[in-house]
């Protein structure tokens, strides 16, 4: 089982990994495409704490299973070297700080009845979020498929035609496709390195109570419907992010009326102006719904299944990857994801961007990222929520 691991001795503990985790589910903001991207600035780049490799092995992996992709990389990577402790702590530390928040933000919900200001935040937030996820995905581009020079791109045209074809599937659909990413790996794989029984001949094989905010508020019965219906949009949800969204909107509101369309929008503003995985939007929901029972149930109905498809294929993923048709398999799954990522953008940024002044945001998010390095995004998105609520106050 030790062949699992990697080869390379761990450059850190786990308690800093746990740590790390932690600190990004508390300020790593813009989405999925955005986390993936910190994760990869921060222990593929920075501290070396993560092997490239392994970084585009977990990337696949995540990409390939249902449920949030952010959560599972996050998962996958603390698998890597401390294994299935690594994995439930790095989860856990990433999911809780911004599950907190959303509860937080819930109490406040049910005492105000509304968030009129947070829509406002949201004007600004959502237009700097585009600029922060658009920095991520032309590094992870650069990193996953290639160089934007001409010998680079001709050389590995055929990842570029995945990369393409995931951006404009998810621009014209809106959603992932997973039978894309399948596909992009199976095709790569026969031409770049097909298993044996493909080649010609010879090529080697490697509790207290709170009134009025419905702390403890819900109706027996309601959290096995909870549970239930969560734990479906965690099981057969594929992709990322907003994707989850019209899969919540048709169970909440349509079918089981438990919000009224207006607190489903504020719902999903909740996740996108708070740290870590947009999914947690699920938490407010549940507070909405069941109070902190509700919450703590649709959370864990939504994350379980995704830790479940990242960790069981995990230590025989890690071994297979070894080989050189699976390496191309994986080479061609993550082209066609990291297109589908920046697809996710431009979605994104049609929703986010509405007038001149978000657009403006926007700009001026991705130039300050691109000159001032050192900036940090909670520091701009504090900014942009600011320009937001004087924009809307004015």
């Amino acid at each position: 089982m030790e062949e699992v691991s990697s080869q390379r001795k761990p450059a850190y503990t786990l308690r800093e990994l746990t740590g790390y985790f932690f600190r990004l589910g508390y300020s790593g903001f813009g989405g999925p495409v955005a986390l993936v991207g910190y994760m990869h600035r921060d222990l593929v780049e920075k501290r070396k704490w993560i092997a490239e490799e392994e970084y585009k092995e977990g990337l696949a992996l995540a990409q390939l299973a249902p449920g949030p992709l952010a959560a599972q990389l996050g998962i996958y990577l603390g698998f890597v070297h401390h294994r299935y402790l690594g994995a439930t702590l790095a989860g856990i530390a990433f999911i809780l700080p911004s599950f907190l928040m959303v509860v937080g933000l819930g109490i406040i919900y049910r005492l105000f009845g509304g968030l009129p200001w947070m829509q406002a935040v949201f004007y600004g937030v959502g237009a700097a979020v585009i600029g922060i996820i658009a920095i991520s995905a032309y590094k992870l581009t650069v990193k996953s498929v290639s160089k934007l020079n001409r010998k680079a791109i001709r050389s590995n045209w055929l990842l570029w035609v995945f990369y393409l074809a995931g951006l404009m599937v998810t621009v014209i659909t809106q959603t992932e496709e997973v039978l894309l990413f399948i596909l992009a790996g199976l095709i790569y794989m026969v031409v770049k390195a097909p298993p044996r029984r493909m080649r010609p001949a010879r090529s080697p094989m490697s509790a207290f109570l709170l009134g009025g905010i419905g702390f403890w508020d819900y109706q027996p019965g309601m959290l096995s419907k909870i549970g239930i219906f969560f734990l479906k949009a965690g099981a057969f949800v594929f992709g990322s992010g907003l994707a989850i969204v019209p899969f919540l909107h048709g169970g909440v509101v349509t079918e089981y009326h438990w919000l009224t369309e207006a607190q489903f929008v504020d719902a999903v503003a909740v996740a996108m102006i708070t740290p870590g995985p947009v999914v947690i939007t699920v938490g407010f929901i549940g507070y909405l719904v069941g109070g902190l029972p509700g919450a703590a149930v649709a959370s864990l109905a939504t994350f379980l299944p995704c830790y479940l498809f990242v960790i069981l294929p995990a230590p025989y993923f890690k071994k297979i990857a070894k080989n050189t048709s699976i390496k191309a398999f994986v080479d061609g799954i993550t082209a066609a994801v990291v297109g589908t990522l920046v697809g996710a953008v431009v979605v994104i940024g049609a929703r986010s961007i509405k007038d001149l002044p978000t657009a403006g945001i926007a700009i001026a998010t991705l130039c300050a990222l691109i000159y001032f390095s050192k900036i940090r995004e909670p520091f701009i998105i504090a900014i942009a929520a600011l320009i937001g609520l004087l924009v809307k106050i004015a």
